[in-house]
């Protein structure tokens, strides 16, 4: 069974963590009616993308 051969020091260990950190999520201004909104997301509050009114899926549940 494969082993370590040396332990792996608090500065390496460290070093390899620090890009696993939880950055926030971004946050657009919708171009129709000026509310943030995510991006490449449908605009939760007048219901546009991309300056275009969308309808969003209404599927019969079985």
């Amino acid at each position: 069974m494969a082993v370590p051969k040396r332990k792996t020091s608090k500065s390496r260990r460290d070093k390899r963590r620090a890009t696993h950190s939880i950055s926030a999520a971004k946050v657009n201004v919708c171009e129709t009616c000026g509310n943030p909104k995510r991006p490449h997301h449908l605009c939760p509050t007048c219901g546009t993308y991309k300056g275009r009114d969308v309808e969003p899926l209404r599927l019969d549940a079985p």
